[in-house]
């Protein structure tokens, strides 16, 4: 056995166990890691306002302090105002039941000629196996519904605190990581941050400009209706739909027609369509020119990046992946060198006149090709033929 063996085998069994550590220190960090993520994003997106309240003289600290207070105010704000709304509108269509239900029974009644009766609706209602079965459900998931609650808060915390750090001890984390890099890469790092500044920024800015527009659309729809809570139900579609990614737009969908069905199933169905029809319209349309102007990337790479995001980290890359990848198209984009573009036509997708053939004389080419092609192959036939006939015909001579 030669002396290098054993060494050897000691150092691959070795890497092997440092490999099978690391993969299990990442599968169980992989939620932290995901909570720094966002944390970093969210920092850079308050960067701007903590520079400029640092910038007149005050603390970076307390500018940072600020700056969240104010956030905190609008999200519980609007979270109280929200949830106001539904427990009264939870009251008043558990006080308005028996009514909706007599409405349903007596167009159903109507439209189909049945003779449906509340009474009996209640009564099987009340001693059915699935009510009984689902509230024994419901109640064996109190706890599961409380731990997942907990958790979510948890991590909001989390989330919140070191975006916190990550902002208020912004120059001092860009100090820290230029310190260990040579004179040349640190102004490539710290342009890396500006540009991601300014990206985030311009993508949080399309997304509550798309917020407001949808907003005011879905105002308009459930004002003329005559849908109460109007305002505080727009304010919810605009920022679920656009705040929460892949289920947001259901989430954001679904309240409206809740509150349209206690005034008239009719209505709930308009609500229905036109939270369908604003949908695709806001997708194929608004969302990918209003991401192109303020992050200043193409739509599809908009829209691919998305896909991406969303294949790779889930919900959280697809809220990440638009300004991940805006900042690093632009910094690769110093670092590829470009040249000017002739004036020819064929660059703006136009042919100049008279280039190429024309479709007929294809044709024609076409047509002679083929009629020549068998015509060459019957002369190969006969000039072989005749070059057998002649090796094969008897010698003949005069003596």
């Amino acid at each position: 056995m030669p002396r290098w063996l054993p060494r050897a085998m000691v150092l691959a069994l070795a890497l092997v166990g440092v490999f099978q550590l690391g993969t299990w220190a990442f599968h169980q960090l992989i939620g932290l890691l995901l909570n720094v993520l966002i944390a970093f994003f969210l920092a850079l997106a308050v960067e701007p306002a903590v520079s400029r309240l640092a910038a007149r003289g005050m603390r970076r600290g307390f500018a940072t302090f600020l700056v969240f207070f104010g956030l905190l105010i609008v999200v519980a704000g609007f979270f109280t105002l929200l949830g106001s709304m539904l427990a009264g509108q939870i009251i008043k269509m558990i006080e308005g039941f028996p009514e909706y239900l007599d409405s349903v029974i007596n167009w159903v009644n109507t439209t189909f000629h049945t003779e449906l009766r509340r009474v009996d609706i209640q009564e099987g209602l009340l001693h059915s196996d699935w009510l009984r079965k689902y509230a024994q459900n419901s109640a064996a998931g109190v706890l599961d519904v409380s731990t997942q609650v907990l958790g979510g808060l948890f991590r909001m915390l989390t989330i919140a605190l070191f975006s916190f750090y990550f902002a208020a001890d912004g120059p001092r984390l860009r100090r820290a990581l230029c310190s260990v890099l040579p004179p040349a890469k640190q102004a490539e790092v710290l342009r890396a941050w500006e540009i991601a500044v300014d990206k985030t920024g311009g993508y949080l800015y399309s997304r509550g400009l798309m917020a407001l527009i949808s907003g005011i659309a879905h105002y308009i729809l459930l004002e003329a209706l005559g849908i109460p809570y109007a305002p505080v139900l727009a304010v919810w579609v605009g920022v679920v739909s656009q705040f929460i990614p892949t289920i947001g737009t259901y989430l954001a969908g679904a309240l409206p027609m809740l509150i349209a069905f206690t005034v008239s199933p009719l209505y709930a169905l308009w609500v229905l369509v036109f939270v369908v029809v604003y949908q695709q319209f806001e997708n194929y349309m608004l969302q990918p020119k209003l991401t192109a102007r303020t992050v200043d990337i193409h739509p599809a790479v908009a829209f691919g990046s998305v896909i991406a995001g969303t294949a790779l980290l889930g919900a959280v890359g697809a809220l990440i992946s638009i300004p991940a990848v805006a900042t690093l198209q632009a910094f690769l984009g110093a670092y590829v060198k470009r040249y000017d573009v002739t004036d020819d036509p064929r660059v703006h997708g136009h042919r100049r006149r008279g280039e190429g053939p024309s479709p007929l004389s294809r044709a024609r080419g076409l047509w002679g090709r083929r009629t020549r092609v068998p015509s060459q192959a019957r002369d190969r036939v006969q000039s072989r033929d005749r070059v057998q006939n002649r090796e094969g015909a008897p010698e003949t001579g005069t003596g």
